[in-house]
């Protein structure tokens, strides 16, 4: 359920552009089998974003080699540790 409702969260923030789905790692604790089935544990921050990439080289026709390009994404990390 969190994972689809990110991908249609990027869908429509990013209505544009086809929207890549990164599927998050999945943790299956040690723990009875709930109403919905076992537990599963995803990262705790999901992240949307967009990828812009510039042309390889200029010597190239830019319409014969696009190069340049955008890539929508969405995926589940979990936070980076801070240095206190």
């Amino acid at each position: 359920m969190k994972v689809s409702g990110l991908q249609r969260q990027a869908e429509h923030a990013l209505s544009s552009m086809p929207v890549h789905l990164v599927p998050p790692s999945r943790e299956y604790p040690d723990q009875t089998a709930g109403a919905f089935g076992p537990v599963e544990v995803l990262p705790s921050v999901a992240c949307i974003g967009v990828f812009r990439s510039t042309p390889v080289s200029h010597e190239f026709d830019p319409v014969l080699h696009r190069s340049a390009c955008s890539l929508p994404c969405g995926w589940c990390g979990t936070p980076a540790a801070s240095s206190a």
